[in-house]
């Protein structure tokens, strides 16, 4: 019988594209939740003491602020979204 392992959406999010698309569509839901948990998978993926170091936010900040009850500031999304090489930008 096959061993399946459990899918980490971090363990593909190995380029500025990638991770440009997946954010995108994590927006474009409008539910904070995911969009809480893919900026998750993308700092993971980066590895989380780096981005901490990036955003100049402290690791378990960082942990706090997108974990399943996390509720970060604009501040923080920005520095976090800065850190992770991805602008935020509107349309209509």
């Amino acid at each position: 019988m096959a061993t399946l392992s459990d899918f980490d959406a971090a363990d593909y999010l190995d380029s500025p594209e990638m991770i440009a698309a997946y954010l995108r569509t994590a927006f474009e839901e409008n539910d904070a939740a995911l969009i809480r948990t893919a900026l998750n998978d993308v700092a993971r993926a980066k590895g989380m003491t780096a981005m901490a170091a990036e955003s100049k936010i402290t690791r378990q900040a960082l942990y706090k602020a997108l974990g399943p009850n996390g509720n970060m500031t604009l501040e923080t999304l920005l520095n976090v979204l800065r850190a992770m090489g991805v602008r935020l930008s509107i349309s209509g």
